[in-house]
């Protein structure tokens, strides 16, 4: 509706369809940040008007939830997630919304600039979320089901305490120990040097190697005294 009217909005705006808002995967959000977009915005359905039984837009939003408290974890903004309810027939309003998703990123810079990381770092992070995709679909499975279906409830439930609490102590200590592997597929390091190229507390990088030796991810090299993978 939006170019059936002529309506003008932001360029660097790309457009994937798909069938619906709930369609749209953790992984596929991961995959367009790492190939370079600056940010990504869902717009689909208003909640009560899914074209399907399912009602997908309530999928999607508890989606745009849990990857803004991902972005957030890797310091990240979480502005550069968003989703919006748009009609097929709002194509203005469309237009409007694109238009004002872009400024804002325009505002925050590329990719890492709010957190001060280059390109590596942010691919890192990045690549460290995008392994733990299936665990985390797991986590949301059995512990991020919100049991009433209305935007109130979904924000009121990803924005508690005890979510909150998830976030930062198992989901945080899971994506400590990928970015840790990953950085040791380069080459094996010290604890120290793992701290310093992670910024990790030196104390939190023994206890993650300690538990990753135990299950077999990492062994130890007392020659060099270097961490690698096993």
């Amino acid at each position: 509706m939006s170019g059936v009217t002529r309506q003008s909005y932001s360029p660097e705006i790309r457009i994937i369809r798909l069938m619906c808002t709930g369609r749209v995967d953790l992984s596929f959000v991961l995959r367009a940040l790492l190939k370079g977009a600056d940010g990504v915005i869902i717009g689909g359905c208003w909640p009560g008007e899914c074209h399907y039984v399912t009602e997908g837009n309530y999928d999607a939003l508890g989606n745009m939830h849990l990857t803004k408290k991902l972005l957030q974890l890797i310091g990240l903004s979480p502005d550069r997630m968003r989703l919006e309810w748009i009609a097929a027939s709002e194509g203005s309003r469309f237009a409007e919304v694109m238009s004002e998703f872009a400024l804002r990123l325009r505002d925050l810079g590329p990719l890492g600039c709010e957190g001060g990381l280059d390109e590596a770092g942010v691919q890192l992070k990045l690549r460290a979320v995008n392994q733990l995709v299936p665990y985390l679909k797991l986590v949301e499975r059995e512990k991020l089901r919100v049991p009433t279906k209305s935007e109130e409830a979904y924000n009121d439930f990803f924005n508690s305490e005890a979510v909150n609490t998830l976030f930062n102590d198992v989901i945080a200590e899971k994506l400590a120990i990928s970015q840790i592997l990953l950085t040791l597929k380069e080459k094996p390091l010290s604890t120290g040097e793992i701290s310093q190229a992670l910024d990790l507390n030196p104390s939190e990088v023994s206890r993650h190697m300690n538990s990753s030796s135990r299950q077999g991810l990492v062994r130890y090299d007392l020659e060099h005294k270097r961490y690698a993978l096993a």
